[in-house]
């Protein structure tokens, strides 16, 4: 006779993503100005403070073309996933009007099927890499839930 399984917290789990999943949403926009914000040079820098377990989506829109004379590179993720939830891409690719969700920014159309949902437990962070973004503008939009008790998300 076949066994069955009674994994309770995996049940507990997937019927909270699927009841209250991503029913908040934050937005932050980044400006890269060369001298001025201190958000220009390589390095990490927060974008969200994460609390507890949750559910996230995560894109971006460019507002302003991004601009870096060496090449440089943006990267969305954790202090142990750096590019978890958007690879790396070489900044001058990303464009106005841009949604940049994985390593190629893309066109003003996207299914919303491409911002994948990722369970998140540390802050979210972008990285500047290889050289500094000198100018430029992108927008986060960040739709997340709470998976524990604690879950929380706020901007940083």
């Amino acid at each position: 006779m076949a066994r069955k399984s009674n994994n309770t917290a995996m049940n507990n789990l997937v019927s909270r993503l699927n009841s209250t999943l991503l029913d908040n949403k934050l937005e932050k926009t980044v400006t890269f100005v060369a001298a001025t914000t201190g958000k220009f040079a390589t390095g990490t820098f927060k974008i969200a403070d994460v609390t507890g377990v949750v559910a996230v989506q995560l894109v971006g829109v460019c507002t302003v073309d991004l601009v870096s004379a060496g090449g440089g590179t943006l990267e969305i993720g954790t202090a142990l996933s750096t590019a978890g939830l958007i690879a790396q891409t070489v900044a001058t690719t990303i464009d106005v009007g841009d949604i940049w969700h994985d390593a190629n920014a893309d066109a003003s159309i996207e299914l919303v099927t491409v911002a994948t949902t990722k369970i998140v437990t540390q802050d979210i962070n972008y990285v500047i890499g290889t050289a500094d973004i000198s100018a430029g503008a992108i927008t986060w939009y960040i739709l997340w839930s709470p998976i524990s008790d604690d879950g929380l998300v706020e901007l940083a």
